[in-house]
């Protein structure tokens, strides 16, 4: 369903609340007029300030670049013009979080142009939303010939008060598999976005971007007190954009929420991208849960290379494809599968793999086959190394032989500080290289799945084939680091989730890691776990344990039930740090489902069951800590009950510490 609704300027002065005080200012509000953006020429500089209600969120604010030649584009402009309107959709995703999106905003296009020198024209176009606003700069065509070199970007959020920021460090050469911290806005230094402040006035805010095409990434830079300055990730050269005649940056977000769980439950990144342009995704991919030869490397018991603890082996694929089978799934991932692995391939500045020729003791063509005759597909996997050079010679060949051979989507990897040993991930030329990848699978259909990767922008709305990234710290840092604390999954919802789906890889059950390397383990349950097949959203989820712990658990049954793929989602309360309980309605049925996790600290938690449905009753399937059971005392221990609820029910739940607890409303 899709509804339109544009407004000519006429009426936008009593429709959205919009007004022009003065010759050079000009004022634009959302829909329900909570948040307003105000926008002027101040001595013939562009600025821009933010509200929400009678709360002034960012004072007046710099606006524009530094050009090469230290050419000035942030002043000694005039207004050439400004346009109003508003717009109003409903549309459908292809798979998500939420099935229908509607996209409401009331937008305000300012045409600006320098008095003297090159007369350089400048477009910003600014979006108002009832959860956040943004804004993003167009450089249109003109009479100036040369290239454009963007040196620096002069953008600054000057927030009104400090507040709490949950952070972690930009422009470092391992990309973003960081622990988040928190602190005050006002001792920040050089940051990643999605940033998230919870300010002293009480909202929730969230900095990030949204549409990132051919253009640097931004990061935020303590300026002054609680002013953060964008920071694009520059090329190695130091240029930090580089276009010919024309350039559009990606959209500057802000998403506001009255308290945390509001920011994830804002659609905002998503609807600042363009509709679907393939069309066709879904006659390749749907969502899915899949097994791996995979946790295995990672714990010790096997290699990824060839050895005679080789993962990777024909043999191991086809036991893999026989649990997998037995137990319901249709996907297994194998990584290791090709020639080019070593014991310190990542230790090698620009490793060589290939991406056709299968590793000795491993028969891709036979076990394609196999996994064929049980109903298993492969998930393809590609380990550039960062060294892009090599990859992009066989890209092709690599897409054409998983097309061949029916497999639809393929998990690409970029472990290495640098891009071909140069360029930094998150500047324009990964970001380049990125958004390519993944239009040449397209071509080929196949989804993708990135690994040590550029943040998410939003562009899944654009391309489908985009399901799921890493992005972030995961689950493999347990395995083999010091691992993540139990606060971790507290707060990555509210960070790192913002900006898209992820790839964690959930479902540990052996938490303990009897198999793997001594004093590595999960500090946390299995319940845990369980909770984070709903909590942590992804279209493709994988049951990343080995197969043997799996075998005769009861907890499996909630692993097999619960979808990837959701009508609606509620936060139903947390805590940034602390506590998160989400609640995820199935697009296939009629059935909820609920995961609860915690800190470090015990919870008992109280749910109120008003998202379901008022006029039915339900069958609580409940997985959650058993009694005396947290990441230190019986883990592992899950007690698994049943009982008859409805919407005017309250659910109690007791978590222990690093806990968590899952469940199934199955409508009756």
């Amino acid at each position: 369903m899709k509804n339109y609704l544009i407004l000519p300027a006429v009426l936008l002065s009593i429709t959205i609340g919009y007004s022009q005080k003065t010759k050079n200012a000009y004022e634009l509000a959302s829909p329900n007029g909570q948040n307003k953006i105000k926008f002027e020429l101040v001595k013939n500089a562009p600025k821009y300030g933010v509200s929400h209600g009678k709360t002034e969120v960012i004072s007046p604010s710099e606006m524009g670049f530094l050009l090469k030649g230290n050419e000035d584009l942030s002043t000694n402009f005039e207004i050439k013009g400004a346009k109003t309107s508003t717009f109003d959709e409903t549309w459908e995703q292809a798979w998500g979080e939420k099935k229908n999106i509607r996209n409401h905003y009331n937008q305000l296009v300012v045409d600006l142009q320098q008095k003297t020198g090159n007369k350089r024209k400048l477009q910003i176009q600014f979006r108002a939303f009832d959860d956040g606003v943004a804004f993003r700069y167009v450089y249109p065509k003109q009479n100036v010939k040369d290239s454009i070199f963007i040196m620096d970007e002069k953008t600054t959020f000057n927030l009104k008060e400090d507040g709490k920021a949950w952070w972690i460090p930009a422009n470092r050469p391992d990309r973003d598999e960081y622990l988040f911290k928190d602190a005050p806005v006002s001792t920040l230094d050089t940051v990643l976005t999605p940033l998230t402040i919870e300010s002293k006035s009480g909202l929730a805010l969230s900095f990030h971007e949204a549409n990132l095409y051919d253009f640097a990434s931004m990061t935020l830079v303590n300026t002054k007190g609680t002013e953060l300055k964008s920071d694009l990730v520059p090329w190695a050269d130091g240029v930090k954009v580089r276009v010919k005649d024309s350039f559009t940056s990606s959209w500057r977000t802000i998403q506001i929420g009255e308290n945390p769980g509001e920011l994830i439950t804002s659609y905002l990144i998503l609807n600042l991208n363009e509709p679907d342009k393939l069309k066709n995704t879904a006659s390749y991919f749907k969502p899915y849960k899949y097994l791996g030869i995979w946790w295995g490397m990672h714990i010790g018991k096997y290699t990824f290379w060839e050895s005679d603890k080789q993962g990777a082996t024909t043999q191991h694929a086809k036991e893999y494809i026989d649990f997998t089978s037995k137990e319901g799934f249709n996907h297994l991932l194998i990584e290791g599968w090709n020639k080019g692995w070593t014991p310190a391939w990542y230790e090698n500045r620009m490793h060589m793999f290939s991406f056709t020729k299968s590793a000795d003791n491993f028969d891709l063509d036979k076990v394609v086959a196999y996994g064929k005759s049980k109903n298993v597909e492969l998930i393809g996997y590609h380990e550039t190394g960062s060294n892009l050079i090599n990859y992009l010679k066989e890209v092709d060949e690599g897409f054409a032989l998983y097309k061949k051979l029916g497999i639809h989507t393929v998990k690409i990897g970029h472990v290495g500080s640098k891009l071909n040993m140069k360029q930094m991930h998150f500047g324009q030329f990964g970001v380049n290289y990125f958004r390519y990848i993944l239009e040449k699978a397209a071509q080929y259909d196949l989804a993708v799945l990135y690994h040590e990767s550029i943040k998410d922008t939003g562009e899944r709305r654009t391309y489908p084939n985009m399901v799921s990234r890493e992005a972030a710290r995961g689950q493999e840092y347990n395995a083999w680091s010091e691992g993540n604390p139990p606060n971790h999954l507290s707060i990555i919802p509210f960070t790192r989730l913002l900006s898209g789906p992820m790839d964690f890889t959930p479902g540990i059950f052996d938490v303990e890691v009897k198999q793997g390397y001594p004093g590595k383990r999960i500090q946390g349950t299995v319940g845990q776990q369980l909770a984070l097949y709903v909590v942590l959203y992804s279209p493709i989820q994988m049951l990343a344990d080995l197969p043997e712990n799996y075998e005769g658990k009861p907890a499996l049954q909630f692993l097999k039930d619960v979808p990837t793929d959701w009508e609606d989602t509620k936060i139903v309360e947390g805590k940034i740090g602390e506590y998160i309980t989400t609640a995820r309605k199935d697009r296939k049925s009629a059935d909820w489902y609920l995961g609860t996790l915690t800190n470090e600290k015990p919870r008992k938690v109280e749910v109120s069951l008003s998202f379901l449905d008022p006029n039915a009753t339900y069958e609580a399937q409940i997985y959650v800590d058993a009694e005396g059971t947290d990441q230190k005392h019986n883990p592992e221990g899950v007690a698994i009950s049943k009982k008859t609820v409805k919407a005017s029910d309250k659910l109690q739940l007791n978590l222990g510490g690093a806990g968590g607890g899952a469940v199934r409303f199955k409508k009756l």
